[in-house]
């Protein structure tokens, strides 16, 4: 019998399995939707859908480089228990996507979903597949990709794959094996004092004057008149824009130089750009009540 998209359609919207599942169940049954079905259900890929709609706030995020260091990955893939995210099939998972992502090419996450595996299947699909197996809702939730030809990419992994950093370096005359060093080191450094831009520059003028807010409001519920809390603000926002700013700040190793000074003591190397993912940062968690989850099962 001839398989046709609507029929696939109807039953992945029956079950939650992926598109290739569906369609590999239909021809296994000759096209019988409640024969397909059951057989989605016994091979344990029905309920993808279902398992969909619950928070994935745990996880893993990870990084992927050529062999050059002159392209990189970083990936957050969620999951919803540290117990699945320590688990080996979603560990793999994670391993294979962020390969995908980085041969590939993709730059994003909805490029990396349309993505074919070597057997064809789409990354959406497998996904599907991967959620029914282990038994939870995961989420490929955000990819950031950088290509340097100019220079290299630096990464570092984090505090048990919780924190993943990538950092563009632009090299003019290091040495490939300073310009590598300077590039991780950056990147442990990024990884531990979580800065929001390069250098005072790149700081957003509204996110500035937000905080130049805040500030003359503080020195004035401390009883400074507006035009002392003005002048207190200055030096108060010249710290702060150092604060946040990588290249301003003590560098990690060597407190007593900045990220700016050990790039001029490397020689020939700079920072260009760079990007932090820590996992289910922005996520809202739901909160349970073990015990009414368990007097709510005991009363069904």
């Amino acid at each position: 019998m001839a398989i046709t998209a609507a029929m696939v359609k109807e039953l992945r919207q029956r079950t939650g399995a992926g598109m290739m599942d569906c369609k590999k169940a239909l021809v296994e049954k000759d096209g019988d939707l409640e024969e397909a079905t059951l057989f989605l259900q016994k091979k344990g890929m029905a309920g993808a859908a279902k398992k969909a709609g619950r928070t994935a706030a745990e996880g893993l995020v990870a990084t992927f480089s050529s062999a050059d260091q002159k392209s990189a990955v970083l990936i957050e893939i969620n999951c919803e228990t540290d117990f699945v995210a320590r688990n080996d099939a979603f560990q793999n998972f994670v391993k294979e996507a962020g390969n995908l992502a980085l041969s590939s090419g993709a730059k994003d996450i909805a490029a990396l979903k349309a993505t074919l595996r070597a057997d064809g299947q789409s990354v959406e699909d497998w996904t599907s597949t991967v959620i029914s197996s282990i038994g939870e809702n995961i989420k490929l939730r955000r990819l950031m990709r950088i290509d340097s030809p100019e220079g290299v990419v630096g990464s570092y992994i984090h505090a048990g794959s919780q924190i993943g950093v990538l950092v563009d370096v632009k090299v003019s005359s290091a040495s490939d094996e300073d310009a590598s060093g300077f590039a991780r080191n950056v990147a442990m450094h990024v990884a531990a004092t979580n800065p929001q831009v390069v250098s005072p520059e790149d700081i957003d003028e509204a996110v500035s004057a937000k905080q130049k807010e805040i500030f003359i409001g503080q020195s004035i519920e401390m009883g400074k008149p507006p035009a002392i809390a003005e002048k207190i603000v200055v030096g108060r926002m010249r710290k702060w824009q150092s604060e946040v700013s990588l290249v301003k700040q003590p560098y990690v190793k060597e407190p007593d130089m900045t990220v700016e000074k050990y790039a001029t003591q490397v020689g020939g190397v700079s920072v260009k750009s760079f990007v932090r993912y820590q996992v289910g940062e922005g996520i809202e968690k739901a909160k349970s009540d073990l015990a009414a989850e368990v007097a709510a099962q005991l009363n069904n």
